[in-house]
This record gives C-alpha cells, sequence and structure tokens, in this order.
C-alpha cells in the first residue's frame, strides 16, 4: 500500500515517513498543496491541513474527486468546526497534533481496510439499490435521485447504503459506526450526527432519514 504524507514541518514529516516505513508502507512526501496534488496517485494520503501555499481543505476537495484514494486529514486544527469542516469535505479520518504513533497506524489500518472492502465489492456485479426515487450503484459508488447524482463524500456514501441496505428497517447507531467507522467512541458518534444532517440535506425531499430516538436511524421513501 502506497501512502503519500503531505507535510511542511521537516521534523513532523520525517518522524511519520520512518515510523510508516518501519510498518512496511511504501510512503513518499511533498510539503505543499501544489506538490500534493501533482504526486503519483496513492492508496492513503495522509493529509496537514496547514500548508504555507494553500489551504488544505482545498487540497482535500480536489483529492475528494479521485475515488479510490482515501484521505486522513492530519493538522493542529482541534476546533470541532474545523473537524466537521474537514469531514463534510470528505475526509475518512480525521487526527489532531499531537497525536500517538500507535493510534496513527491504527486508523491507518482501519481506513485501508474500508478502502479494500469497497473496491472488492465495486467488482462485483450487482443491480443498483433503490428506495423510492433513490438508485444506489453500489459497484460505481454512485447515487442518483432520480436524475440528478448526488454529490457524496466516501462516507455519506458508506452510511447511505448501509441504510438502503436495511431499509425501511431501523439501523442501530452502534451498527453504523461499527460498519463504517469500525469505532464506537464519542467523537465518532458525532461524527455520525454531522454525516446524517449532511446527507439529509442532500436528499432534499426525495427520501427521508428518520429518527428513532436513543436507538437510531431508518430511510424512508416518503417524506415526514
Amino acid at each position: 500500500m502506497r501512502i503519500l504524507v503531505v507535510e511542511d514541518d521537516d521534523r513532523v514529516a520525517r518522524g511519520l515517513v520512518t515510523a510508516l516505513r518501519n510498518a512496511s508502507y511504501d510512503v513518499s512526501r511533498v510539503a505543499t498543496a501544489a506538490a500534493a496534488l501533482d504526486a503519483s496517485p496513492a492508496d492513503l494520503v495522509l493529509l496537514d491541513l496547514g500548508l504555507p501555499d494553500g489551504d488544505g481543505i482545498d487540497v482535500l476537495r480536489k483529492l475528494r474527486e479521485r475515488r479510490e484514494t482515501a484521505v486522513i486529514a492530519v493538522t493542529a486544527r482541534a476546533e470541532e468546526r474545523e473537524r466537521v469542516r474537514g469531514l463534510r469535505t470528505g475526509a475518512d479520518d480525521y487526527v489532531v497534533k499531537p497525536f500517538g504513533i500507535a493510534e496513527l497506524l491504527a486508523r491507518i489500518d482501519a481506513v485501508l481496510r474500508r478502502t479494500r472492502a469497497a473496491r472488492s465489492a465495486a467488482g462485483a456485479e450487482q443491480p443498483p439499490m433503490r428506495v423510492g426515487e433513490l438508485s444506489i450503484d453500489v459497484a460505481a459508488r454512485t447515487a442518483h435521485l432520480g436524475s440528478a447524482e448526488l454529490v457524496l463524500t466516501r462516507k455519506e456514501f458508506d452510511v447511505l447504503v448501509l441504510l438502503a441496505t436495511h431499509a425501511p428497517a431501523v439501523v442501530t447507531r452502534e451498527k453504523i459506526l461499527d460498519q463504517v467507522w469500525e469505532a464506537s467512541w464519542e467523537s465518532s458518534s458525532r461524527t455520525l450526527d454531522t454525516h446524517i444532517a449532511a446527507l439529509r440535506g442532500k436528499l432534499g425531499e426525495g427520501v427521508r432519514i428518520g429518527t428513532v430516538r436513543g436507538v437510531g436511524y431508518q430511510l424512508l421513501d416518503q417524506p415526514a
């Protein structure tokens, strides 16, 4: 697996590159936004959001256009609004500096496992999933509401697929966190709320995500 480290601090970058190579990853490093976008494709990008030549969020947005590239934001921006902004833009995970290498490696492993699973599913022939006006092509990782394609982040798509798979049954918060984030800690719970809110905004009146308080969510083909 190839990892691209985008970090302008030489000391931090050296530590990351050494740790990742010791974990048997193929690693390269760049220090600017321009170099990150010009770099060869990687399986995963560790992206510092505070880059000297541009906003890391803009880089993240452009990287998200490459469907097969996973992105973990690695940044000193610890405020909740910044975490929400990064996740809504499409980061697969968000790690705040300073962090432990063991935790970072665990998060990388979890993101890459989900990426491999998604690629495996993409290779399988299966008809589109349908819930009312919503149509989801799991293999192509696209979703349409009527004739309009929805612009979804990787995590939004994964949550939507899970809800559609069980529609109209309720999917518990624990199950969503376990299958989409492989986690259950409190920060991930708030992340789930953020993604549900974003999905509701994008789905509009076509289909509805219902809340069963204290239990979870369900995908319904009729608005309330």
